[in-house]
């Protein structure tokens, strides 16, 4: 015995407890893929449902063992009048047992195990039927399938409720960037030197664009334009025999970070490999921004693609508080607007150029900042506990 079971319960193989019987051919030709008034028996074959005939040779509720093929071994259940290929083992009872409890048996034998090692795998009825089976009372039978049933049935749910949570997270981390970008996650505090004073300090072209936006910002917030709250980017050449090359492919758009910079030889270094980046800049790619490949850079003297805007921060403007700005739905969902072209719809650099910003204080974007973090630090630790 394999192992030790109850008293009442008892050991024996599949062979003595059913009767294991494959189905009978049909040709493909008799089988509809559509169930309809000529082709109305379901018809199963090793892998399931293979379509619909227009006979049956089996009536009744069976567990089904699929014999041949890469998934020899699998278990689907018939109910009713059906038809049964070659490829399928019919598995009949000498005595009542419950079909349920059959079927949740016979999957946990894995009797893939047993399957012949050649091109074409396949289960031999003669091997199968020496299998050993526990055997429990009908009754107990019935309460472990309806116990099993209830188990599967709060599993199912628990993972809806999962992915429900999930989407709440991501939807609860957009309206977190959303308030704070418009001044109500943190309070004002009236002290703070606003924002349009350390603008015009920092940089004297600054134009002003209180009345370039509908949507009014808190007192001491000002509307500024990209180009006046980013450096001008660099176009560089690979110097030095390898560099760090960051393109599409690595950036993580659900995390929004740079997964892995690629090391590349200078002299294979991409046409488009002339975007200098330096640590706190970050990356908005121009080519459908929609798919949200943005990125903190956290490594100095990267190159990056022509395809991403580098937002290098100037000093009014926290390299944190940039990074939240880029990645909010008010940015991203405002930008998509410009997109144009086909295959590759575009915004340009322009777009982000003239783009209105929403800049509070400099003190008041760390009070932000900080909020953000505590948060969203909050919601990740629900999101691994919900992935462990």
């Amino acid at each position: 015995m394999p192992f030790e079971v109850p008293s009442n319960w008892t050991w024996t193989t599949l062979g003595e407890i059913f009767t294991l019987q494959a189905g009978k051919n049909i040709t493909a030709k008799d089988i509809s893929a559509k169930q309809d008034t000529a082709h109305c028996y379901p018809c199963y074959g090793g892998n399931g449902l293979r379509g619909y005939v227009g006979s049956y040779n089996k009536e009744g509720h069976f567990p089904l063992i699929g014999r041949q093929g890469a998934l020899c071994g699998n278990v689907n259940e018939a109910n009713g009048k059906f038809y049964a290929t070659e490829h399928a083992v019919v598995v009949d009872t000498y005595c009542k047992t419950n079909i349920p409890w059959v079927i949740n048996t016979l999957l946990y034998l894995n009797l893939n195990q047993y399957a012949t090692s050649t091109a074409q795998p396949g289960l031999s009825v003669s091997t199968i039927n020496e299998v050993m089976i526990p055997v429990p009372p009908l009754k107990e039978q019935q309460r472990i399938s309806q116990s099993i049933e209830n188990w599967f049935a709060l599993i199912d749910q628990i993972g809806h409720s999962k992915a429900e949570l999930q989407i709440t997270i991501k939807q609860a981390k957009s309206k977190i960037l959303d308030l704070a970008i418009h001044g109500k996650l943190v309070s004002q505090d009236p002290n703070d030197e606003p924002a349009i004073e350390l603008m015009k300090r920092i940089n004297s072209d600054f134009t002003p664009c209180d009345n370039g936006h509908s949507r009014k910002l808190p007192q001491n917030w000002c509307w500024a334009k990209g180009m006046f709250i980013f450096s001008p980017m660099k176009s560089v050449q690979p110097t030095g025999e390898t560099f760090q090359y960051i393109d599409i492919d690595s950036i993580d758009n659900v995390r929004q970070t740079v997964k892995e910079t690629k090391v590349i030889k200078s002299s294979n270094a991409p046409s488009r490999a002339s975007r200098y980046t330096q640590k706190g800049d970050v990356v908005f790619s121009m080519v459908r921004p929609y798919l949200r490949n943005i990125a903190k850079v956290c490594f100095n003297d990267c190159i990056a693609s022509t395809g991403f805007y580098v937002c290098s921060p100037l000093d009014m403007l926290h390299p944190e508080f940039c990074y939240y700005l880029m990645i909010s739905d008010y940015v991203v969902n405002g930008l998509n607007q410009f997109m144009k072209g086909d295959n590759s719809p575009s915004i340009k650099k322009r777009d982000i150029d003239n783009w209105l910003f929403p800049l509070p204080p400099f003190a008041e974007q760390q009070r932000i900042i900080a909020k953000i973090e505590e948060l969203f630090s909050t919601l990740d630790n629900i999101q691994k506990a919900l992935e462990a």
